[in-house]
């Protein structure tokens, strides 16, 4: 099933939405990394620098992990394509003009955008406003 590329559609039909788990980004030596997939990481990424994980808070907390911001998640609730230009900048362009911080994962079906926890509602606000511009 293909994804949406119309940008102007993305955005008039992208419905953001706000989960209410805090999630952060931890990193863990790949010699190690077995002995994280108990954790169930929403995400996980290979780097030279050893395996990223992206975590709820709780799991974190767990494990005895170091990790940085709190975050939450936005989902963008659109079936967008990995090939559409735009939507990712728009997005991007809209929390930088509230001063909001936002690390973006694109994912098959939806992209899911993590802000510090306490602009959440306000990068909430921002992502919708997109949909009526």
């Amino acid at each position: 099933m293909a994804g949406e590329t119309d940008l102007a559609k993305l955005l008039a039909t992208m419905n953001p939405v706000l989960f209410p788990q805090t999630y952060v980004y931890c990193t863990v030596a790949y010699r190690d990394a077995a002995r994280y997939e108990m954790l169930e990481p929403l995400a996980t990424y290979r780097e030279d620098e050893g395996l990223t994980l992206v975590l709820a808070r709780s799991a974190a907390d767990e494990a005895g992990l170091d990790y940085g911001p709190l975050l939450r998640r936005i989902t963008l609730n659109v079936h967008s394509a990995l090939e559409a230009i735009g939507l990712t900048a728009a997005v991007s362009a809209a929390l930088t003009r509230e001063g909001i911080s936002a690390n973006v994962i694109a994912a098959y079906y939806h992209d899911h955008i993590f802000v510090p926890e306490a602009d959440a509602e306000r990068a909430l606000d921002a992502l919708r406003a997109l949909t009526v511009a």
